[in-house]
């Protein structure tokens, strides 16, 4: 398992990195005063919401509400988790990204790192000794008649990267094994396998390859295809340090590379559908690379597309992976994503489809698929009658647990309406059997205002406010909720000095994120000259909460106890602090 990034390299890397010239390699900013504007890459729209501030190191999107530092924009933007951010990012400034671990001393985690790049690198040399293999291995002819007769062009085979694993059982052990060490990277990577006897052979022979990228274009493993021999039809890289086959879909890489936010992504079952798809010009078709798309899997294309739709063969192993796969979007399906089903007739495939009707046929019939909501029921109910008090029982039985998975009010109360309608009951209802999940409710857009969240905001859009004012630790006393978020906050900008930028990133992983960055995007309305000045203000206002809050406490003790001689001379002090501010 990779270690942790360290947070000082995070804040040095966001020290480093220019929010203008990350956002502005992906989306084309204009100058717009102090800030640089678009339209927001991350809903439709004419007129630009869309604002990068330099100064912050921060984005805001006023239409959406999108809104974050530049890792942000990379998770949000390319899809990316955010470890996968901060790899993009470091690599964009010409970095490598350090990592710690609890267990592993300095000297570990450089070795570590090392066997990170030697694996990656021999990976990449792996695909390029396949390609290779395609064009001048003795038996290549019939993989190359094979992928003309699927009529793939030369283009298509090479921007995929298509080669070909020869028949004999040595050609990646020779080339790639020479010594112990070699072959033992080898058999880890799955290159190679080991019998009982001790003695290594290639894991793939006579087979067309297709390389499986991650999501920055690093070769992690293989698909094999088998031509005219016995075996597995397709045989695929088992698990290693480097290919979780639940993390990545195949075609991911290359579809990003042509639309970075396409209007819809299309999940196939195999490496031809993909292949075959792309060469008709439907270059937005990705394969997970089992029989069900995976929550990871999910959660990435809903970061990357407002709309995916699952298209699988109509027989009861790609309807089965249709319905693992709506299970698996359930706690991940948020309003305003769209999640269809497309299931192809009894012996057709996208690439057969493709193939004898061309892409337009194919076109249609997405357009034709059916939306969430409908094949949700239509599932349910394929082994359901809801006409009687039986089968309605039995609907409500299994639809309830799932509708309860849904996270979005829209497809919720979708489901919900539906629901009523083929139990015969009102919706009303069915409220007391199907529960709401449970989830942290976001602070609303629309939150109060009060002083101390002012302040909080203040200091996070101007982290150099923090140095105008002497740091109080005893307004950490203060019976105002929020006060020790303040406090903090108020601790890291008077010692340091930062962009909003920063200061949020130290709080990433904290409960108060959410609400943080909502602050840092809050419209304070004040002219530069009066911020310094409305901070102070409120700076002053807490104090003297703080001082009254103090001398109610000292009067409520003298009324049971006596008070000491340093309390009476705190107290006579406060008391004069309130009689001048008065």
């Amino acid at each position: 398992m990779a270690g942790l990034i360290p947070k000082s390299f995070i804040h040095d890397l966001l020290d480093r990195a220019d929010i203008v010239d990350v956002v502005d390699s992906r989306v084309t900013l204009k100058k717009a005063g102090k800030n640089h504007q678009a339209c927001c890459p991350f809903h439709n729209e004419k007129t630009p919401s869309f604002t990068v501030s330099q100064d912050k190191q921060f984005y805001h999107c006023f239409g959406c509400g999108e809104h974050g530092n530049a890792i942000d924009f990379l998770m949000n933007y390319d899809g990316l988790e955010f470890p996968d951010a901060v790899e993009e990012l470091a690599n964009m400034m010409g970095l490598e990204v350090p990592r710690e671990s609890a267990t592993q001393n300095p000297q570990q985690q450089q070795q570590r790192q090392q066997q990170q790049r030697a694996d990656s690198d021999l990976m990449a040399k792996a695909a390029r000794y396949f390609q290779h293999q395609l064009k001048h291995h003795a038996q290549a002819d019939k993989a190359i008649n094979y992928l003309k007769n699927r009529g793939l062009s030369g283009a298509t085979v090479k921007r995929f990267q298509i080669g070909y694993a020869g028949d004999e059982w040595d050609g990646i052990l020779t080339t790639f094994g020479q010594s112990a060490q070699q072959r033992q990277q080898l058999l880890e990577l799955k290159l190679i396998n080991k019998n009982d006897n001790g003695r290594h052979y290639d894991f793939f022979r006579d087979r067309i390859m297709f390389p499986i990228h991650d999501r920055r274009g690093r070769v992690v493993g293989f698909g094999g295809r088998v031509i005219d021999s016995d075996g597995p039809k397709y045989l695929n890289s088992p698990e290693t340090r480097l290919f979780h086959k639940g993390q990545e879909l195949y075609g991911f890489w290359h579809l990003q590379q042509a639309h970075k936010r396409p209007q819809q992504i299309v999940i196939v079952e195999g490496y031809m559908d993909v292949v075959s798809l792309a060469e008709a010009g439907v270059d937005y078709a990705v394969a997970s690379l089992g029989t069900a798309t995976t929550s990871e899997q999910l959660q990435r294309l809903f970061r990357t597309t407002q709309t995916v739709v699952c298209c699988y063969d109509g027989d009861r192993a790609g309807r089965d992976a249709a319905w693992r796969a709506l299970e698996n979007a359930l706690p991940l399906l948020k309003d305003g994503v769209d999640m269809k089903f497309l299931f192809l007739p009894d012996g057709d495939d996208p690439d057969s489809l493709v193939q004898r009707h061309g892409a337009e046929v194919f076109e249609e019939k997405l357009k034709q698929a059916s939306s969430f909501i409908d094949y949700f029921f239509e599932h349910l109910l394929a082994e359901i009658d809801p006409s009687s008090d039986a089968g309605r029982s039995q609907l409500l039985n299994e639809a309830k647990p799932r509708i309860e998975r849904v996270a979005s009010d829209f497809y919720r109360e979708s489901l919900m309406e539906k629901l009523a309608t083929l139990l015969r009951r009102d919706r009303s209802q069915l409220e007391r059997y199907v529960d709401k999940p449970a989830q942290q409710r976001a602070m609303p857009q629309s939150m109060r205002m009060t002083p101390l969240r002012k302040a909080i905001a203040l200091l996070l859009q101007h982290p150099g406010l923090g140095q105008t004012a002497p740091v109080r630790a005893e307004l950490a006393q203060l019976r105002i909720a929020g006060i020790d978020l303040f406090a903090a906050i108020h601790q890291q900008t008077a010692t340091q000095a930062m962009t909003t930028a920063q200061l949020l990133e130290q709080w990433r992983d904290t409960d108060y994120y959410s609400a943080l960055t909502k602050l840092a995007s809050w419209d304070h309305q004040l002219d530069e000259e009066q911020i310094a000045a409305e901070f102070n203000d409120i700076f002053i206002y807490l104090i003297d909460q703080y001082v009254e809050q103090r001398a109610n406490d000292l009067l409520k003790k003298e009324q049971t106890t006596q008070l000491t001689k340093a309390e009476k001379q705190e107290y006579l002090m406060l008391l004069q602090h309130l009689r001048k501010k008065h």
